[in-house]
């Protein structure tokens, strides 16, 4: 018998969807599998419980074992490296928003495919956002999170609630990532239209591609994303 915690029965077929469910056992597949096979991505999985003591996704299930599946824990800790992102091609919104906060999100605008994405997870050690449980099934994954909503706002709140990065607003190129540097007008004078010169004074340059960032039109809406997400995360958290 298998009793998915609720947070987690969103990713199964309607009519397992109840408090526990039937499973049947081989005597030779892992938990991990049987999991899986329900179309529940283990990247989303904490705590496994059979019968009341703690086993890995290794464990190979018997027949009259109750198993417990929790979700995974919140905040969530990631070992081993910087804590870091790869989004996938339908987050590009979430991205540039992390990278808003100087959250280091790195993204790919166009598909380059499920196994490109998951290696490059793996080989510069990214926790890969997506949308697509498929994606988060595959075992060259480094690290993976679903990410639930197709909301902007609500997307980025669990994000920061699941992994709780450190902030420092603004010190991130929105368009590649790169980081930001303070940049004297005269230098940047020619790459601004004549109207941007004339109304503003301080400028930031990105390191790798070269943009040019002042406090334009559009800052009262960024400032408010920034902010809110700073009062409600803190710019602290963790850094992996």
């Amino acid at each position: 018998m298998l009793r998915l915690a609720p947070e987690l029965r969103f990713f199964v077929a309607t009519a397992r969807r109840g408090e526990q469910t039937r499973i049947s056992t081989d005597g030779v597949s892992s938990l991990g599998h049987v999991i899986e096979s329900l179309g529940v991505p283990l990247t989303e999985v904490g705590r496994l419980v059979v019968d009341g003591r703690e086993v890995p996704t290794s464990h190979v299930p018997a027949d009259g074992e109750t198993v417990e599946v929790a979700p995974v824990a919140r905040p969530q800790r990631v070992p081993g490296a910087p804590l870091r992102f790869l989004l996938d091609v339908h987050l590009g919104t979430l991205a540039r928003r992390l990278r808003l906060l100087g959250v280091d999100a790195a993204y790919e605008s166009t598909d380059i495919g499920d196994a490109t994405l998951a290696a490059r997870s793996a080989r510069e050690r990214r926790v890969l956002l997506s949308r697509d449980r498929g994606l988060l099934h595959r075992r060259e994954l480094w690290a993976g999170a679903f990410v639930r909503s197709d909301r902007p706002d609500e997307q980025l709140r669990d994000v920061l609630g699941r992994f709780t990065p450190r902030l420092a607003p603004w010190t991130r190129c929105t368009a590649c990532n790169g980081e930001l540097r303070a940049a004297d007008k005269s230098a940047v004078a020619t790459r601004l239209e004549g109207g941007t010169r004339r109304t503003y004074d301080v400028f930031a340059e990105c390191g790798s591609c070269g943009r040019v960032y002042w406090r334009g039109a559009h800052h009262a809406q960024l400032a408010r994303i920034v902010d809110e997400a700073v009062a409600e995360f803190g710019d602290g958290g963790a850094t992996g």
